[in-house]
């Protein structure tokens, strides 16, 4: 007898509810993983909240849209950080739900479940999405911008010209790869001839238009901070390093889908039962147009951007791995064909949620079993409100004034700018990138210094006390972390410098 789970039927019956439960309880995991495990911000997320809360048109960081809505949604719910996390799973939810509207498109309600689902078991839209930064905020807008070109190229629907040039125009100001991005559109487009036909309009050019009326500003900032130049070329003896670190992230690329690839092959028919006993999902033909363009876009991203990244020595991928592997599972459903036989259901079910929920798994073991091991500190441990709100009410209280600018170690500082008085971060060792303040603001204003202390008595680093001369330390102060194990205290070495008049 055939048995057919209830999750198939439902796949068969419901699949938008289906995408809907699996993606809300996904970011549910998450949430509750942050908000019980992390008492700091992962990553450089400390740091672009305080170059977002400055709101330039530009920093060295790169377009400023992804800055300012973290600083919004940081601000919208009391200077807290779970604004942020749920702006981050906002855009995980839109990414999810637009790649479902795109794939339903093209294999059908019923397969565009499957896509989904397997695209879900990426490693890089786990832990990685809640340092909410360009690479995450930059995932909704191209799967936006990728229904709508589909919609305008395999559908003919001139309708949605408007908003993809809307699109186009905060992808540009969300991520530096944006323009590789809309090359490789323009690229597929001129390459096919129902591509040439949609260009072949006034429509482009309003698109033109309305993309460089968004642009401008942006633009206009890196004219005149001299940062449109293009990379160093690597000279011929550095080519064979940087084609192993090519080699080394296209590795990372393939690590990344190992969950999707195992789901793959134990759904082969090499593990599973005979074709006929297995529940079958069906889709109506894929028109060659739309498998061109599905293979496209699973494809030229992550090559294109594993080749930039590996010429020019960057850590990683362009765009991000996410975004590069974004179209990767519909290729996988395309390339499946017509009728996808689900074979070893219990298995494969197991195998799916474990991909899912193995990397919420591993924040919790590190956060909780590292420390007892004594090899290292997990940076989400560290006391954020406690370091922030300690260090602005004793410069409150020592000069009867907020505290406005904040200095030292950058990572400790940065964690300090994110009380809810909100002190300027001032980066002393790179001046430059924090315009708005400098060495006479901040001795104007006065503010905090604040450094790792390795004595009892605090003494600053050489480094700070020689920005600083004159620095009194005062008494270090230690903060738990969340769970101390083998660590010591974290101590933290500070000094007042107090406003110009006091």
């Amino acid at each position: 007898m055939r048995f057919t789970s209830l999750v198939i039927e439902l796949i068969r019956a419901r699949p938008r509810l289906v995408v809907w439960i699996v993606v809300l309880l996904q970011a549910l995991v998450w949430l509750l993983v942050v908000l019980a495990f992390y008492r700091s911000p992962p990553g450089d997320l400390a740091t672009a909240l305080a170059f977002g809360r400055e709101y330039q048109v530009g920093t060295d960081l790169g377009p400023p849209l992804s800055f300012w809505i973290a600083d919004i949604a940081y601000r919208a719910v009391g200077n807290h950080m779970f604004g942020v996390y749920l702006l981050a799973q906002l855009c995980q939810i839109a990414t999810f739900w637009t790649l479902y509207l795109l794939a339903r498109t093209i294999v059908g309600s019923q397969q565009a479940v499957l896509a989904v689902l397997l695209t879900m078991t990426i490693t890089a839209f786990g832990s990685s999405v809640l340092a909410f930064g360009p690479t995450v905020a930059a995932r909704p807008l191209w799967m936006l911008l990728l229904l709508h070109t589909w919609q305008l190229i395999g559908q003919n629907r001139r309708n949605v010209w408007f908003a993809w040039s809307i699109e186009a125009g905060l992808l540009l100001l969300t991520t530096p790869a944006a323009i590789g991005l809309l090359l490789l559109i323009g690229g597929f487009a001129l390459a096919t001839e129902r591509g040439r036909r949609t260009l072949w309009s006034l429509d482009p050019l309003f698109a033109l238009l309305v993309i460089a009326v968004l642009v401008l500003p942006y633009l206009i900032w890196l004219i005149r901070a001299d940062a449109l130049a293009l990379p160093a070329f690597p000279a011929l003896s550095e080519l064979s390093g940087r084609g192993l670190h090519w080699i080394a992230l296209v590795a990372g690329l393939a690590l990344a889908m190992a969950g999707m690839l195992l789901l793959v092959v134990l759904n082969s028919g090499w593990f599973g039962r005979k074709a006929e006993e297995a529940p079958i999902i069906f889709r109506p033909p894929v028109e060659p147009l739309a498998r061109d363009f599905v293979y496209f876009f699973a494809i030229a991203p992550a090559l294109f951007g594993s080749l930039i990244s590996g010429l020019f020595g960057f850590d990683r991928v362009v765009g991000g791995a996410g975004l590069a592997l974004l179209m990767s599972g519909l290729a996988i459903i395309v390339a499946a064909g017509d009728l996808i036989a689900l074979r070893r259901q219990r298995l494969l079910r197991s195998v799916w949620a474990a991909a899912v929920v193995l990397p919420a798994l591993s924040v919790v073991a590190a956060t909780l079993f590292v420390p007892w091991t004594g090899s290292g500190e997990v940076a989400t441990s560290l006391p954020a409100r406690a370091i922030g709100r300690f260090f602005a009410e004793s410069f409150e209280r020592r000069t009867n004034q907020p505290l406005r600018a904040v200095a030292g170690d950058a990572q400790l500082a940065s964690l300090v700018a994110l009380d809810r008085d909100r002190p300027h971060l001032f980066l002393q060792e790179t001046p430059e990138r924090t315009r708005w303040i400098s060495f006479p603001r901040f001795n104007e204003t006065g503010g905090v210094v604040v450094w790792r202390a390795s004595d009892t008595a605090g003494t600053p680093p050489p480094e700070i006390a020689q920005r600083f001369p004159g620095l009194v330390p005062e008494v270090p102060r230690a903060f738990e972390w969340l769970v101390n194990g083998r660590q010591p205290l974290l101590r933290i070495g500070w000094a007042i410098v107090r406003p110009k008049g006091q």
